[in-house]
């Protein structure tokens, strides 16, 4: 038999290109082939032939097919199409009934199309295949087409090369690129807005053939830059039926509502957090300046990149602001995630600055209303800022964003929270204006009782050092320096006092107290009790006679109570008599000596009533120094006093060859730290020959 001509009839293809593995498809359908010669007869008989027919090619080969293969009702049915196929050479299919050989009958596919060889003899080739498996196959590619393309999940199939050869509905309405532009390009290409390498990790699954199931990925897709979107994503290689590679396919689902749920519930934790440490760490002085900064630090970087706190001027004065025109606000605290150029655009904390009408910041306490600009233009920059500098320095910090609220305590603009963004690139929503007016609010309220504080304390303050006396340039055979600290917190300004008064005689009469109590009652009733111990000391009374006068006028005073140390020095006499009333022993140095705390009698502080005091002289020659003081200066909550006392010793020692002035400032460096708890007075007596 000569070459066969294999084409069909009306369409000749050649062969294109080198031969490829086969797909496996014809093995799912079990496709048999059959040869017939011009007279029916079986010429040619496949073992795909042989498992659907039941027939072995030795009982098939040479026989008749109809007879064979086909029912008796049907042959003549048979028989016509096969001289039409051998005629026409038109190709022909269709589904019929054929007798297995066990007897049983099967629906076969038939495909039949002539065959020419060199000769010129004419065959018939049938390809058949059993129609249960053609069904079953043709459903299962309608079901896969109909899940592809109606499924609500994202669906890519890429090739070995990763490029892209087929692309879903879903996919293209979840991540906003159509099939036209994915199609024959690469994953790199079209994956490339991603935060990581796509290609590595789709490669990755192509080598191993090891799926990623479930993998989340936040970004920020081209057709919807401003928006984060949140997708589930799985890869999965491609094999067929034989394990050859095919390529690989991907899986997208959107689950940008879950995270956006999800982050929004953490966002309401974090704010509820924010609130809550707000609360905690914001007013926990009366300084205004620490409130301040504490308000500031406490939103940076939770809801800012930098924060500022500034005070209308007029607000710390206690003067009415104007409703119009420029504002001067007073810069008290910044605060910075990282450094910035943003900084730099602030104004110096405490120095007074002036901002136009047309500021945003001046229009927020202007209107006691938020200012929100979620996208800042060069424009806005410039009505943030004071000045063209500032808002170039704004502009290269990347300021993008930008908030301010009004400090509004007890119906009363104080001044504005000024918020920015720079690396947080989310802008500032209504939510974030809601928050920050919350914490403003509350911050408000902490900032006025500092400046409440702040002007009691300036008041008290004031009528301290005004009511304390100054020492006399000369007092006989005595030398005195004294010293008054307030503490550092507002409230316990007022109570203490010293004084060292002149006496008939070259004697002198120095006192050292201690009101109970705080602010400008304390600091008036130390005027008093100061103003009647100098009375008492011009009678010329002795010490114990004195306190006692001094204690019976404080019953007189309600709710009042102090401790005095009163002492009289006779240079005379070389000596000094002292008397407590329920005061701290003074410390005595004496020539070639250390310092050492006198033991005397403590008596009952003034207040009490009717409780004797009892007055003790000591030797008092030149070169002995005597320091007086009150707690102060000496107890503190984080040591025991024993110890402070000791320290105190130990500084007046140290001071010896000293001048009292020189005494006093040594002692009070090493006893007393900035921002003490309580105020201080403290006086340095030195005997002179």
């Amino acid at each position: 038999m000569g070459t066969m001509d294999s084409s069909r009839a009306g369409d000749g293809r050649s062969a294109a290109g080198p031969a490829a593995p086969p797909s496996g498809l014809l093995d799912l359908l079990s496709v048999a082939a059959v040869v017939l010669n011009a007279t029916g007869q079986v010429v040619f008989w496949s073992p795909k032939a042989e498992e659907l027919f039941g027939y072995t090619a030795a009982e098939a080969l040479g026989q008749y097919a109809a007879p064979l293969t086909v029912h008796e009702e049907h042959r003549d049915e048979v028989i016509k199409l096969f001289a039409e196929v051998m005629e026409s050479g038109a190709d022909w299919a269709g589904a019929f009934p054929i007798r297995h050989k066990d007897g049983s009958t099967r629906l076969v596919e038939f495909r039949n199309m002539r065959l020419l060889d060199d000769l010129g003899d004419t065959y018939v080739l049938g390809l058949a295949a059993d129609q249960a498996a053609v069904e079953r196959v043709e459903r299962d590619a309608a079901l896969a087409m109909r899940l592809v393309s109606q499924s609500p999940v994202g669906l890519a199939i890429l090739d070995p090369d990763l490029r892209y050869v087929a692309v879903n509905p879903a996919l293209e309405r979840i991540t906003g690129q159509s099939a036209a532009e994915r199609l024959g390009r690469t994953a790199g290409e079209m994956l490339s807005y991603l935060d990581t390498d796509p290609e590595a990790r789709l490669r990755r699954v192509l080598e191993t053939g090891e799926s990623v199931v479930d993998r989340d990925i936040v970004c920020r897709p081209p057709a919807d830059p401003d928006h984060e979107h949140a997708w589930s994503v799985s890869y999965y290689r491609l094999e067929d039926s034989g394990g050859r590679v095919l390529g690989l396919a991907y899986s997208v689902i959107d689950v940008t509502e879950r995270h956006r749920a999800n982050a929004e519930a953490a966002q309401a934790r974090q704010r509820l957090a924010l609130i809550a440490r707000a609360s905690a760490s914001v007013g926990t002085t009366l300084d205004l300046e620490t409130t301040a900064r504490e308000l500031a630090d406490v939103v940076v970087p939770v809801l800012a990149d930098v924060a500022a706190v500034d005070v209308l001027d007029s607000a710390l004065d206690g003067r009415t602001a104007p409703h119009e025109g420029p504002a001067l606000f007073r810069a008290l605290a910044v605060s910075a995630a990282d450094s910035t150029e943003a900084v730099r655009a602030a104004d110096p904390l405490g120095g007074v600055a002036r901002y136009d009408s047309d500021r945003l910041i001046t229009q927020c306490v202007r209107t006691c209303q938020p200012v929100l600009v979620p996208h800042t233009t060069r424009g806005d920059l410039e009505r943030i800022a004071r000045h063209g500098e500032a808002a170039a320095l704004l502009a290269a910090a990347g300021v993008h964003s930008y908030l301010a609220v009004p400090l509004v305590a007890r119906g009363e603009v104080l001044g504005a929270l000024d918020l920015k963004r720079t690396r947080n690139p989310t802008p500032f929503d209504d939510d974030d204006a809601f928050l920050a007016c919350e914490l403003a609010a509350r911050a408000a309220v902490c900032i006025d009782n500092a400046r409440g504080y702040q002007t009691q304390r300036h008041a008290a303050l004031t009528l301290q050092r005004s009511l304390l006396p100054e020492p006399p340039s000369h007092l006989p055979g005595l030398e005195v320096a004294c010293r008054y600290q307030p503490a550092g917190a507002t409230s316990e300004i007022g109570g203490d006092w010293f004084d060292a008064i002149p006496l008939r005689g070259d004697k002198t009469a120095l006192v050292v107290g201690d009101v109970m109590g705080s602010g400008i009652n304390a600091a008036a009733t130390m005027g008093q009790l100061r103003t009647a111990a100098r009375a008492f000391a011009e009678l010329d009374l002795a010490p114990a006679e004195a306190l006692r006068h001094l204690d019976h006028l404080t019953e007189g005073i309600e709710q009042t109570i102090a401790t005095c140390i009163y002492c009289v020095y006779d240079p005379h006499q070389g000596q000094c008599r002292i008397c407590l009333a329920g005061h701290l022993p003074p410390a005595l140095m004496r020539v070639g000596h250390a310092a050492q705390l006198l033991d005397l009698p403590t008596g009952a502080p003034l207040g009490v009533g009717g409780v004797p005091f009892e007055a003790t002289t000591i030797d008092f020659h030149p070169g002995d120094a005597l320091a007086l003081y009150t707690d102060g200066l000496v107890e503190t909550r984080s040591a025991p006093i024993d110890s402070r006392l000791g320290t105190l010793l130990d500084a007046l020692t140290a001071t010896r060859g000293h001048d009292p002035e020189r005494a006093c400032d040594r002692i009070l460096e090493i006893l007393r730290p900035p921002g003490g708890e309580d105020d201080v007075a403290l006086l340095v007596a030195r005997a002179q020959s």
